[in-house]
């Protein structure tokens, strides 16, 4: 808990703090990331039968996606893939199943926060890395490993606004997206939450006066605040501790412990650290330790 803690005043309390969102465009992500190379032998690698030896024989695999997220999970109209922190991290666990992260293998689907747990559930997608809170509500109906990052609610607001946190909005209007931990949150502090389809929708709604504020993860938030910089500012001390993990099916709880062992790959050779320096780190956010991994059940 110590790591997590450190984690969230790290990459979420100093942005608010110290106005570091300004800093950098989190928006335009070095389109090349991290270089990941896939596998080259995953012969005898998995057990038999298990969904990565199916996935790894197939040489394909669908992951789900945010595509409104700066930083995090962003695809712009004239871009061939996303990219993103989110992204990132998908790549290490698409190229431990020796295939190429960056071919036309990979099938990258849109994944808004309201259809994460169908998606999986249907078997449309085969991984959900969408800032994907780990909740034990999701964990009745799908898996979720990790967390690979961990961060806190704040709030987004116009950048000539006398609010300074979620406690001087109680009873107005606040917005996130439908189908979000975020919702809840806003209502439990005492002001009004608004779903939105999009992240972006609800942006356009907080520079059009339309709603008071915007609140989700400190992270997401510090991205759209550089998109918009000199329009809105993040404001007030985090309200939540979300841990984002990675979801895949409930009817394949093997996963949980591939997932982790990249995951824990990644924090040890330094992959990770990287994948976090190029996507958020030109908002300012300072590359933190990386977070404990929940144990697989």
């Amino acid at each position: 808990m110590r790591l997590r803690k450190a984690f969230a005043a790290t990459a979420v309390s100093l942005i608010a703090a110290t106005g570091l969102v300004a800093c950098g465009d989190a928006g335009n992500d070095d389109k090349e990331g991290v270089d990941v190379e896939a596998k080259s032998d995953c012969d005898g690698k998995f057990a038999e039968g298990s969904r990565m030896a199916e996935l790894s024989e197939a040489g394909k695999i669908n992951v789900g996606h945010k595509d409104d997220q700066p930083g995090l999970g962003f695809e712009g109209a004239t871009d061939d893939r996303p990219s993103g922190f989110d992204i990132e991290v998908a790549k290490l666990l698409i190229a431990d199943l020796c295939i190429d992260p960056e071919s036309d293998d990979v099938n990258w689907e849109v994944t808004i926060s309201d259809n994460r747990e169908p998606f999986l559930e249907q078997g449309k997608v085969d991984l959900v890395l969408a800032s994907y809170s780990i909740t034990d509500e999701r964990r009745l109906k799908v898996g979720q490993a990790g967390p690979y990052m961990v961060t806190g609610q704040q709030l987004l607001v116009k950048a000539d606004s006398d609010v300074e946190s979620i406690d001087d909005l109680k009873g107005k209007e606040v917005c996130s997206v439908t189908g979000s931990t975020s919702i809840d949150r806003i209502d439990e502090k005492g002001a009004k939450g608004v779903g939105f389809d999009s992240y972006s929708e609800c942006v356009a709604k907080v520079l059009d006066g339309t709603v008071e504020g915007m609140s989700t993860d400190g992270t997401i938030l510090a991205g759209f605040a550089a998109e918009n910089e000199g329009q809105l500012k993040v404001v007030g001390d985090t309200f939540s501790e979300e841990n984002i993990g990675v979801g895949y099916s409930k009817d394949k709880p093997e996963m949980c412990e591939w997932i982790n062992d990249v995951l824990t790959a990644s924090f040890e050779d330094g992959s990770w650290a990287k994948a976090f320096e190029i996507t958020l780190g030109p908002s300012g956010v300072e590359t933190p330790e990386p977070p404990a991994l929940d144990p697989c059940a």
